[in-house]
C-alpha cells in the first residue's frame, strides 16, 4: 500500500459563518481559515494544507495510490498464483 500527495477541489464542501466582521471558513465541520472583507478587495487566509484559487477551495491530501503490488489476479478467481 502506498499513499501519494493529491490536491482535492473541495469548493462544494466549504462552508462560511459570518463573525465579527469576518467570514469563518470550514471543511466538514473543521475551521480551515477566514476571509475578511475591504476595499482593497477579499483576503483569505487558509491553515496549512489547504489553498484558494480562482475562487476555488483545494486541500492537500494522502490518498492511497495502489493496491498490494504483491497480489496478483492471474487465474480470474481472485487468488494468488
Amino acid at each position: 500500500m502506498s499513499f501519494e500527495k493529491k490536491r482535492l477541489d473541495i469548493t462544494d464542501r466549504v462552508t462560511g459563518r459570518f463573525s465579527e466582521g469576518q467570514m469563518n471558513l470550514f471543511f466538514e465541520k473543521e475551521q480551515i481559515g477566514t476571509m475578511s472583507f475591504g476595499q482593497n478587495g477579499n483576503q483569505v487566509s487558509l491553515k496549512n494544507g489547504y489553498e484558494e484559487e480562482n475562487h476555488s477551495f483545494f486541500q492537500d491530501a494522502d490518498v492511497l495510490s495502489k493496491q498490494d503490488e504483491k497480489y496478483v489476479d492471474c487465474d480470474e478467481e481472485n487468488g494468488w498464483c
